[in-house]
């Protein structure tokens, strides 16, 4: 064994933090990608064709946000590990409905900068083999195709780069860097803001809607006029206009109709979409009644103005300063929208 003086005070550092990777768990083997419905940016893997190289496996979906905030972390440690042995697999196991539709996912990988392997798992094939409940969902193998190491959720960046360091010194990676990395987010994939963030992701199908103030199951799958109360109480939502609330969405039947929720967070988004073969839908955001002005998210402008363009997510609001209670409206210019998940940061 290399004197531990040869290994660099950093890798010291790691080792007392997270422990010798001789004594890190054998969480067992990797599992491999043979129920994986396609391939982006890659040919098949398996866990033998892989043998050699550290592997993270991440399972996302592309509007979930909570992934987005990882995203720029991964797309870190591809840039900085890869010729060092890591390998990085994406699992894209859709949540919606659109998110099985491949050229929406191709798409957004290529617009999200996603540039490692990507595993399509419209069937949830590779999810049931490892066992997974969690967008995002972290795995980490060795070099031996053992599961080392795993997080669910956001967070604990420094520590799983450790982990990676750690398991490519292992392999033999020689002139590793081991500063951490450095990220600079934009726009869905800034980190939340957890101190100021009281709302919750809110599904608006009704298979899991909750907040809704008219909720009421003999109207659904049913194309149903709605009126907005003149006051919302925190986390309620409501709608404005004819609209059908089906199991995964809500679905605008005619011109000029809207949603509102009252929110306590920095940032407000929503999963949405035009239906199959609508062309674009012209839309406005309204905080508190008024045009967002420099609270406006990344896709509308200072007016609250945006086009749903695609199946996506949304970020509709990003505050300055101090947060509070408000209330957002989001109104459509034509029928066809369908509202599917609000979420906060």
């Amino acid at each position: 064994m290399a004197d531990e003086r040869e290994r660099g005070p950093f890798r010291s550092l790691a080792h007392r933090l997270a422990g010798d990777p001789e004594r890190l768990p054998d969480e067992g083997r990797l599992p491999g990608f043979s129920r994986a419905t396609g391939w982006l940016n890659s040919e098949p893997l398996t866990p033998e064709g892989l043998r050699g190289r550290v592997v993270l496996v991440d399972f996302w979906t592309y509007t979930c946000v909570n992934w987005l905030r990882t995203l720029p972390y991964l797309r870190a440690w591809h840039d900085k590990y890869a010729a060092s042995g890591l390998t990085i697999v994406g699992v894209h196991t859709p949540e919606f409905g659109f998110e099985h539709d491949r050229s929406n996912v191709t798409a957004r990988t290529a617009a999200l900068g996603v540039r490692y392997p990507v595993a399509v798992d419209d069937d949830y094939g590779v999810w049931e083999d490892f066992a997974n409940h969690y967008w995002p969902a972290l795995y980490l193998a060795d070099a031996d195709g053992r599961l080392r190491y795993h997080h669910f959720g956001e967070g604990e960046y420094a520590r799983t780069e450790m982990m990676i360091q750690r398991l490519l010194l292992d392999a033999g990676a020689a002139d590793l860097d081991l500063d951490l990395v450095m990220v600079e987010p934009a726009g869905l994939e800034v980190a939340a803001d957890w101190r100021d963030l009281r709302s919750p992701e809110t599904y608006l199908g009704y298979g899991q809607s909750s907040g809704f103030v008219a909720e009421s199951p003999e109207r659904y799958d049913r194309p149903w006029p709605y009126e907005t109360p003149r006051e919302l109480p925190l986390n309620g939502w409501a709608l404005s206009g004819r609209w059908t609330q089906a199991r995964a969405a809500a679905v605008l039947d005619e011109a000029g109709g809207g949603l509102a929720y009252a929110f306590h967070a920095r940032d407000a988004n929503l999963v949405m979409g035009p239906a199959a073969g609508e062309p674009g839908i012209p839309f406005q955001v309204l905080l508190d009644g008024h045009p967002p002005g420099d609270a406006h998210g990344t896709d509308v402008d200072a007016d609250g103005r945006g086009t749903l363009d695609r199946q996506d997510t949304f970020q509709l609001i990003r505050q300055n300063g101090g947060i509070a209670e408000r209330v957002m409206e989001v109104r459509f210019e034509r029928a066809g929208a369908e509202a599917y998940c609000f979420t906060f940061g």
